[in-house]
């Protein structure tokens, strides 16, 4: 680039004009009526849609268990399900404690009156599940 052209252009940035734009408005207009409000007449509506109330109050279909749907459960783990998707419906609580989980069982009837076996995934475990479809089958 020439001396003269980069000259031209310094003198021509000196010279622009600079405009700055701030949209924002300067007080809080929530909950005022203006003269920019788009509404002319305060006309009452058939149906009010926002009546404040939240949508997700609305009882939704729930299912079991969807991330485990394809799985064929047993008798007892549909049981145990069903229960414990009936507490948190009626507790309120999406998910419930350990000790919740406990009472559950206790109200179904459940109670420790064996000698506590290996945990799944240990030596020596015996999978109830398999068992109880290797019967069932």
């Amino acid at each position: 680039m020439s001396e003269k052209t980069q000259q031209k252009r310094a003198s021509d940035r000196a010279t622009e004009a600079v405009l700055h734009v701030d949209r924002r408005a300067p007080a809080d207009r929530r909950g005022t009526a203006s003269a920019s409000d788009r509404r002319k007449k305060t006309i009452p509506v058939a149906f009010e849609r926002r009546s404040g109330t939240d949508r997700r109050g609305i009882e939704r279909r729930r299912q079991v268990d969807p991330t485990t749907c394809e799985l064929d459960y047993t008798a007892e783990e549909v049981e145990f399900m069903r229960t414990m998707d009936v507490y948190k419906r009626l507790s309120g609580r999406q998910f419930p404690t350990w000790t919740e989980v406990l009472e559950v069982l206790h109200s179904m009837g459940y109670r420790k009156i064996a000698e506590p076996g290996p945990l799944p995934g240990q030596p020596g475990h015996v999978n109830r599940r398999q068992q109880a479809m290797n019967q069932s089958s």
